[in-house]
């Protein structure tokens, strides 16, 4: 006779689960029976695998965007002002026109 090792309920000698708890027999687990449980694990699992790598190159990624943005920064404040010939302020080094006299900063 055999009985569930959960519950205690009386099993056919075929029985891969209890039918009253869904326990797995010894007989389930020799014949490799998966439950609901087992696979959603599998699932799982494999889920956050996709996810890891996902994030792995998205960190990756935004990374060499940061590493971009941040050279331009440096390179657009290492450009050198443009001073107004007229009345010597200093302009953004990509200005036509003195932004206080408005006269012409730079030759067409």
């Amino acid at each position: 006779m055999v009985y569930c090792s959960n519950c205690g309920e009386k099993l056919s000698e075929d029985a891969l689960f209890c039918p009253k708890c869904g326990t797995k027999t010894i007989k389930g687990v020799e014949a490799g029976a998966s439950t609901i449980s087992d696979e959603l694990k599998e699932t799982f699992t494999k889920m956050s695998k996709e996810l890891e790598k996902a994030f792995s190159v998205a960190a990756k990624e935004i990374n060499a965007a940061f590493q971009t943005a941040s050279v331009n920064i440096k390179k657009s404040l290492q450009k050198e002002p443009a001073v107004c010939p007229n009345c010597g302020e200093k302009n953004p080094s990509d200005a036509t026109f003195c932004y206080k006299c408005g006269k012409r900063i730079k030759a067409e």
